[in-house]
Formats: structure tokens, C-alpha cells, sequence
């Protein structure tokens, strides 16, 4: 690990020329927490990104399924930003035999701080043509969205490594199980097909031609609506949102009302996965404990537990309703969104 760590400019620029390009020497890294990133300026002035992914979290055969699946997004004409082949052919390498990495386009646009009812509209038909693509076929080496990859193994990982104190251990695995029981009621009946996985405003971009999603590190098996709720906000107005961007979806494809019932739930899911990512790398790369100063101490965990209780609450209140976002007993909206809600790899 330490190589990934000290991916140096030299190098970086080497295999540029390797592959074909003629960088100029401008090699400037991004921010990512989870992988290696560079901007890197050719000498007819064009930029290209490379990408160098974390050892032992995607194998090979995970990462070009990953790529396959931008490939069949971009082959229907939907904009995403996929990879650059190299001169064999293949979208993906190998750096000092441990290392992966590719090359990808600069794609110029910003993140959206408010979404429009008309662009929710827009990224409705998006997300809708993404979701037809993704079940055409299924992944058969990535991860699917369930209760043991996204909750029983997390919660496993934070026990083992002792990171949860004692004051507060036995209701933050009473709660997390309780959640769970939850999700795997609730899921019983929801289709699973290929989705982005993580779908925030962070990865979704306007450009010159419109809106265009990145960053699909975390596709997965897993039900659509997952790629909805990291983009609504809470309370009326996400009941609003909700209208907007199902208006766009339902012309391109299905959506039950019913699946809404799952938004709270993986939420709560989202916390444990959230800190056992932190907990994952914390020992082993150093901007971990720079980027997360808290997470080793108590008062992190005993505001985790009474937040995960607050959650699994919510969700006991709002079952049985038709929707979560319930225009009589809406979410509330005076809880501050954090880090946590939506971003997994990018600093602050």
C-alpha cells in the first residue's frame, strides 16, 4: 500500500507516455479519498485523468465490469464519463503488479447546489435510461445492495476492530440489527438490477451539454432507489423533489410508490457502511485520521448510536404510510445533513 500512497509525478507521467500520450509535465492530483487521482495536461494543451484505484478493494474482473457498464450506458447515448481504451484495447492496466489504473477524458461542469423541478424532470429520464440499461444484464463480480454487504459485514468490521466503546456497543448493535430486520422485510419484493450506487450531487455534472453523471466506483446490484434519495432533500420539499424526478423516471420506466418505504432504511444502513469505511482505512492511510479527526474517540460514537437510534425511530414512525415523505408527518428538515448523507470519497 505504501506505493499507492506515494504515487509520484515521474511515474504517473511515464505511464501517460506509455500509453501513447505526450504529457507536458503538468500532473496535479485531485481530491479523492478513496482512490488516486491526477490531472494531467498534454502538450497540445488537452487534458486526460488518470486513475489509480486503491489495492484490494475492486479485483480486476470488478473493475472492468464497472467499465463494461459505462460502455453499454455511453453505446445508448447516455452521458457518462467512461474510460479511454489503451492501445490493446483494454479500458484498464497494472502498475508495479498491484496497482490498477486508467486513463479518462476531463469532463468540464459543476455540481448542482439546488435542483430545479425541471431539471429533476431531466435527470428523471436520465436515471431512468441508466436503470433500463442496467437490467438488460446483471453484474455477476461486483457487489449486490443487501443486508450482509452493506450492514451485517460493516457491523462485523467495526467489532472486530474494537472501535465501538463499551458505553454505547450493545445499542448500536441492538439498533443496527434492528434496522436490518427492517431492510430485509422491506426488500423482499423490490427488483435489483445495475445501479450507480452512489448517486449524490457531487456525481452529477452540467456541462455545455447538459447534465452527465460520474464516478460509478460504487455500482452495484442493488434497487433503483438507491439512486434516488441521496438527491432529495428532506421534509415537504423532498416530497416535491420526489414528484419532479419520478415525473421524468415514469416516462422511461416503472417506479412503485412502495419502494420509497426503503429511503430511511438505507439511510440508516448508510451510517454503519459510512464508518466502517473510515474504520477500513484508518490505520493504513494517513489522510484518514486528517480528514476524520473524530472518529477514534467517544463522543463520535455515542452521537453515531443516538443518531442511529433517532433514525430507526423515524423509520418505526413512518412505516405503514404510504410514502416516507408523508405531506402530514414529513420527515423533519431541521437536521443538519453531513458528509455522511452523500459524499464517501471526496475531502472536504
Amino acid at each position: 500500500m505504501a506505493d499507492f500512497f506515494q504515487l509520484n509525478p515521474g511515474e504517473i507521467l511515464t505511464l501517460a507516455e506509455k500509453a501513447g500520450y505526450e504529457p507536458s509535465g503538468h500532473c496535479m492530483a485531485l481530491n479523492s479519498l478513496e482512490n488516486r487521482v491526477f490531472d494531467l495536461r498534454l502538450e497540445d494543451g488537452s487534458h486526460i485523468i488518470s486513475k489509480f484505484y486503491r489495492p484490494g478493494r475492486w479485483n480486476r474482473t470488478q473493475i472492468l465490469e464497472e467499465h463494461k457498464f459505462l460502455q453499454d450506458l455511453k453505446e445508448e447515448e447516455i452521458p457518462v464519463c467512461s474510460p479511454i481504451l489503451f492501445q490493446d484495447g483494454e479500458s484498464l492496466s497494472l502498475f508495479q503488479e498491484k496497482i490498477f489504473y486508467s486513463f479518462w477524458p476531463r469532463v468540464g461542469g459543476r455540481s448542482p447546489d439546488e435542483l430545479s423541478p425541471e431539471n429533476l424532470k431531466i435527470i428523471g429520464r436520465l436515471l431512468a435510461r441508466i436503470h433500463n440499461v442496467g437490467q438488460s444484464q446483471p453484474f455477476k463480480h461486483r457487489i449486490t445492495l443487501n443486508s450482509k454487504t452493506y450492514g451485517t459485514d460493516p457491523l462485523e468490521n467495526l467489532l472486530q476492530g474494537e472501535w465501538i466503546p463499551s458505553s454505547c456497543r450493545k445499542e448500536y448493535l441492538e439498533t443496527t440489527n434492528r434496522i436490518l430486520d427492517l431492510f430485509q422485510e422491506s426488500i423482499k419484493s423490490v427488483p435489483l438490477h445495475r445501479i450507480h450506487g452512489d448517486c449524490h450531487k457531487g456525481n452529477l455534472l452540467f456541462g455545455k451539454e447538459g447534465w452527465f453523471f460520474v464516478d460509478f466506483d460504487d455500482c452495484l446490484q442493488g434497487p433503483a432507489v438507491q439512486d434516488f434519495w441521496m438527491l432529495l432533500s428532506k421534509g415537504q420539499e423532498g416530497l416535491e423533489e420526489r414528484e419532479s424526478i419520478l415525473s421524468g423516471y415514469r416516462e422511461f420506466r416503472d417506479f412503485e410508490d412502495s419502494w420509497f418505504d426503503l429511503i430511511e432504511i438505507l439511510r440508516a444502513m448508510r451510517f454503519v457502511h459510512y464508518s466502517a469505511w473510515i474504520a477500513n482505512r484508518f490505520h493504513s492511510d494517513p489522510s484518514f485520521p486528517t480528514a476524520f479527526p473524530h472518529f477514534a474517540g467517544t463522543d463520535y460514537w455515542e452521537k453515531e448510536t443516538l443518531e442511529l437510534k433517532e433514525q430507526y425511530n423515524l423509520i418505526l414512525n413512518l412505516s405503514g404510510k404510504k410514502n416516507f415523505f408523508s405531506v402530514t408527518e414529513s420527515i423533519p428538515e431541521d437536521k443538519e445533513l453531513t458528509n455522511r448523507d452523500f459524499f464517501w470519497d471526496l475531502e472536504d
